[in-house]
């Protein structure tokens, strides 16, 4: 009996002992034991850094220099003695700079300024800006690199070409309301044009007479199109109509039924017999021309569609909202390809290059160029119109126009966007200040010819000035200073 309670005696005080070591140690203690020794463990040497790699830095350094300096060449001894051989009539001041301090005089390396040079390539090496060129030094020590990093680096964006100014011909009266769209022919003999009056008049495009007016719609039309196939004439308009238009027979031969609301822009597909049409609905719909059936209601905008063009090949459909984003559309599925989000406001028109795979997108907060078919932002224009832009519209030879609701009216080359002429639309007599507004501009069939469809119920045709030349209108151009535009 006395064994048995010393036995159990002792297995007590054990107990006790073991929960007296434990009940010390708190949960947070021995998670910070187990750390030290995975620590420990795992890395010995965690409060040293690691070793250099001298392969990483060599590639991190050529990156730098790359993006620092991609479009600089070094300069050699021959190439300065040559330039200045070549070019003893320069002035003092474009003379050769050499760097200061002990390391510039050492090496001979020094900035260089030149002549005038024909403008070049984006890919050439050599920056030109202005009626300079400037060429920065070789990679040498830290003190020459950080002179050339704080040198004024000049724009890497070319220079634009010289174009005609463009000046107003002709003035046509003889709608009743604000003149809202307009096509041409693909003969270019005719153009159409449609207006809040609710009627479509053809006029003549040699002589500006008109030859023929269309009535049915019962709200202000605007969308037009004229089919390049068969002599068919679409038009969309705010009583949500669409309609297909015999040129033979002058009279309606198709409506295409299913827009909730009023239609606000209209194009056609160029290889396939589909309509597309974009309205107040927030839907880009695709119609079959023939049976008039309803393929696809492209949804996927917030808010107004208000532009639309088509491609023969990926992405088919784009299409500008007021929701402020450009969507890429795919006929075969019918669904969004790409959606853009640079601009921050209603893009309200865009245009496709005749030529390039390229189009601009025009917003009351800035014009922007993307490359096709990824969407790829190129730049916007260098100046801001400061106006709603309702029309744009380009030619083959690279001049881009855009029209603003105050009437302004800006010619831009396509490459540089430059805006080398700024017109404004004079109302005519009778009309309020308050109308000077741009709804429609389109080029004809050659690009010689413009035409504007303005507030003040009037159709302003345009084309170049011939008597212009480069020393009676001179390009004013002042390259950027930054040298990403956004």
């Amino acid at each position: 009996m006395n064994y048995m309670l010393k036995k159990t005696k002792y297995s007590f005080l054990s107990i006790l002992s073991i929960s007296e070591e434990i009940e010390p140690q708190s949960l947070q203690k021995l998670s910070l034991k187990s750390v030290k020794r995975a620590l420990d463990l795992f890395s010995p040497a965690h409060d040293q850094l690691a070793p250099p790699d001298p392969e990483s830095k060599k590639i991190r350094l050529s990156h730098k220099f790359q993006v620092a300096f991609g479009g600089v060449e070094p300069v050699s001894k021959q190439s300065i003695r040559r330039a200045e051989y070549n070019n003893e009539q320069i002035a003092s001041s474009n003379a050769l700079a050499a760097l200061p301090g002990p390391e510039g005089a050492k090496q001979g390396k020094a900035l260089v300024v030149g002549p005038t040079l024909p403008p070049r390539s984006l890919n050439d090496n050599t920056v030109h800006a202005g009626k300079s060129t400037t060429i920065l030094p070789a990679f040498g020590s830290s003190s020459e690199r950080n002179l050339s990093t704080c040198a004024l680096m000049p724009s890497r964006w070319p220079r634009p070409e010289w174009h005609a100014p463009w000046k107003n011909y002709r003035v046509i009266q003889g709608h009743l309301g604000w003149v809202r769209s307009v096509a041409f022919d693909p003969r270019n003999e005719w153009f159409c044009t449609g207006s809040a009056d609710r009627t479509i008049k053809v006029w003549d495009v040699a002589s500006g007479v008109l030859k023929l007016t269309l009535t049915g719609h019962i709200g202000q039309v605007r969308g037009l199109a004229v089919c390049n196939k068969d002599a068919y004439m679409f038009s969309a308009g705010d009583d949500k109509q669409v309609k297909c238009w015999d040129l033979e027979q002058n009279k309606v031969i198709r409506s295409y039924h299913g827009h909730l609301s009023g239609v606000y822009c209209l194009a056609l597909h160029p290889t396939l017999d589909v309509l597309l049409t974009g309205g107040r609905d927030s839907v880009c719909r695709v119609w079959d021309i023939r049976t008039k059936m309803q393929n696809f209601a492209l949804s996927g905008h917030d808010k107004d569609v208000c532009s639309v063009f088509t491609r023969p090949t990926d992405p088919q459909v784009v299409t500008g909202s007021h929701d402020s984003t450009i969507k890429f559309w795919d006929l075969r599925y019918g669904r969004t390809m790409t959606t853009l989000t640079n601009h921050k406001k209603a893009v309200r028109a865009m245009a496709l290059h005749p030529t390039e795979n390229a189009f601009v997108s025009a917003s009351a907060d800035n014009i922007n160029k993307f490359s096709l078919p990824k969407g790829e932002f190129c730049h916007n224009m260098l100046s801001q119109q400061r106006a709603i832009i309702n029309a744009v519209t380009v030619n083959e030879d690279g001049v881009m126009v855009t029209g603003g609701d105050n009437g302004s009216l800006w010619f831009w080359d396509w490459k540089s966007g430059h805006s080398f002429q700024q017109a404004e639309a004079i109302v005519q007599p009778g009309s309020l200040e308050s109308e000077a507004g741009i709804y429609a501009a389109c080029y004809d069939q050659t690009g010689s010819r413009l035409v504007t469809c303005e507030a003040d119920k009037t159709i302003k045709m345009w084309k170049e000035d011939e008597n212009a030349t480069p020393e009676t209108h001179p390009l004013n151009f002042r390259p950027p200073k930054e040298i990403r535009r956004f």
